[in-house]
């Protein structure tokens, strides 16, 4: 999968099912209509916040990133898109981490997850009020989760 651009859609397929996933289960946008990018897409990728998804696979890859979650993280795009979505957490807050992703499979979301991440470099940062939903695909099949990270602060 290539770096979003406009040559790709800024991988409007996928930004499409976070957005929408979103908006089905929180009733309200994840985006600000007033936005001034050509393209729902573009939007996502240039959002203020950070937003992740990762694949259905038995160990979740991390399927999407927008620019602030590459930053955040520390990592690039082709250092990201790939790796198990496990190793954003460190080791002592995998069980966390695991009660998270099963409440939200069974509920649909969950609007104020606290948890502490990884950098690339090794710091942490805690994620505050942190949005983190199912992903629905065609015909309502599950299709993977998404997180929107809005607040953090850094170890």
């Amino acid at each position: 999968m290539n770096y979003p651009s406009p040559d790709n859609g800024f991988h409007n397929r996928q930004a499409a099912l976070i957005c929408e996933s979103y908006q089905l289960l929180l009733r309200e946008s994840l985006l600000n209509s007033h936005h001034p990018f050509e393209t729902q897409a573009e939007a996502l990728f240039h959002a203020p916040f950070a937003v992740l998804s990762h694949t259905v696979d038995t160990d979740p890859v991390f399927n999407y990133v927008n620019l602030n979650a590459m930053e955040l993280f520390e990592f690039t795009w082709d250092e990201f898109i790939g790796i198990p979505s496990r190793l954003s957490a460190a080791p002592a807050c995998q069980a966390d981490r695991d009660r998270l992703l099963k409440e939200v499979s069974l509920n649909g979301y969950i609007k104020d997850y606290q948890g502490v991440r990884l950098r690339k470099t090794g710091g942490k940062f805690l994620i505050k009020n942190s949005v983190v939903w199912n992903l629905c695909g065609d015909r309502g099949n599950y299709a993977g989760q998404a997180a929107c990270l809005i607040d953090w602060e850094f170890l």
